[in-house]
């Protein structure tokens, strides 16, 4: 299984909010932030290699397969006024969630695949495309469902990341979990592209996931349902 502890670095951030940066997760569909069911949403690249732009628009389309998500995807390179803006270009992997996007200036980018590179394998650019898309679509973290949560060992979390992490950083991404009044959720799936790497000494009952790297049958379903 992945170390969620060597993967610091390559842990995804999402923004809520558009006028927050990184760390404000939540888990489910944040509902304000749906997209209108049978929408087109116009997608553009303003920087990064040619042939991996390619393989993010192949993996970014299997959200809108016929039975998941009712969007169209339109992918511009005549403009950069499109609803999703993408670059390879800053720190980290990361996306706006859902229609706040429509919030963020044009000239700046509305997700990022920062440790994407030419070289990167396919495995490892599907695992990145599907989460950072789900967050575009409006799905935020799955570890923070509160039905059927997760039983954390706090101080263990603590040891482990607050050399890298802040406390407030820590409570914020991983132990915060959504108010039920504001989104659209289902039982926590430990399979959800979703999901982060959760050791097994982070959990007082022994739950752990390793880095899911496919849409689960869960994620499919719920897509499908909320769009």
């Amino acid at each position: 299984m992945v170390s969620a502890v060597e993967n610091l670095d390559q842990w995804c951030f999402a923004w809520f909010e558009a006028s927050q940066a990184e760390g404000a997760n939540r888990a489910g569909l944040w509902i304000t932030s749906r997209w209108p069911p049978g929408a087109t949403l116009t997608i553009s690249f303003v920087d990064g290699d040619p042939a991996l732009q390619t393989c993010v628009e192949g993996v970014a389309r299997q959200w809108i397969q016929p039975g998941r998500a009712n969007l169209f995807f339109d992918f511009r390179t005549d403009t950069n006024k499109t609803h999703i803006r993408i670059s390879f270009t800053r720190a980290g992997s990361w996306s706006v969630l859902g229609n706040t996007a429509l919030r963020i200036p044009v000239a700046e980018p509305t997700m990022n695949f920062g440790w994407l590179k030419p070289h990167s394998t396919d495995a490892e650019v599907e695992r990145v495309v599907l989460h950072e898309f789900g967050h575009a679509l409006g799905l935020v973290h799955e570890h923070q469902l509160p039905a059927g949560g997760i039983l954390w060992n706090k101080p263990v979390v603590y040891a482990d990341l607050e050399p890298k992490w802040s406390r407030e950083k820590i409570e914020r991404n991983l132990f915060a979990t959504i108010d039920p009044a504001e989104a659209a959720i289902t039982n926590l799936d430990p399979n959800s592209i979703m999901m982060y790497p959760i050791k097994k000494s982070w959990t007082v009952n022994g739950f752990s996931t390793g880095l899911n790297a496919k849409l689960s049958a869960t994620d499919i379903a719920f897509i499908h349902n909320v769009y």
